[in-house]
């Protein structure tokens, strides 16, 4: 779950980005997941930047090391300075959800996910998305996951909207109509 926190960093974030001439908002995202993908890869970095002991100066001395090999940009930079001095790398991933979030909005995405009972071929889920895209009249950034208890079908969830093509919500449905 995001949190308002981190909501209010996404945002920040992505008012700069979207701002900054010649900052790419997908490249972006890239560079904040390069960067919690070596945040989580050691333990005493994550210990050492969420730290109170640690000196402002010192964390932003380690993390102008690590930044030299991505080539990340300026702003991505002042951001993780501003996220270390203001102690929020504990919220550092939600922020990147968060920002995913923000940035989809303001692009003209909406995201779904589907689960559905197995694995969709590439022709199903291009269809999937045409469908969800249709339905919700803008373009569908859709994240697919499988749960065999469906029995067969699919679920897919846009929004706060729920379309239920599941054999499983099929059967309840029936149930219900029933009276059992």
């Amino acid at each position: 779950m995001i949190s308002v926190v981190a909501t209010r960093y996404a945002k920040a974030l992505a008012d700069v980005v979207v701002a900054a001439p010649g900052v790419d908002a997908a490249q972006v995202l890239t560079q904040l997941q390069s960067i919690q993908t070596l945040i989580n890869s050691s333990a005493d970095l994550r210990n050492a930047l969420a730290s109170p002991a640690v000196a402002p100066a010192r964390k932003r001395a380690v993390l102008a090391k690590l930044f030299v090999p991505l080539h990340v940009y300026k702003q991505v930079q002042n951001f993780m300075y501003l996220i270390c001095d203001h102690r929020r790398v504990t919220e550092f991933a939600s922020i990147i959800e968060a920002f995913e979030h923000r940035i989809d909005e303001r692009l003209g995405f909406i995201r779904a996910d589907v689960t559905s009972a197995s694995e969709l071929s590439a022709a199903q889920q291009a269809a999937v998305q045409a469908q969800l895209t249709r339905l919700s009249g803008r373009n569908a950034k859709v994240r697919y996951s499988t749960d065999p208890s469906l029995l067969a079908g699919l679920v897919a969830k846009v929004g706060s909207t729920v379309y239920d093509g599941s054999a499983r919500g099929q059967l309840a449905r029936l149930k219900v109509r029933l009276g059992s």
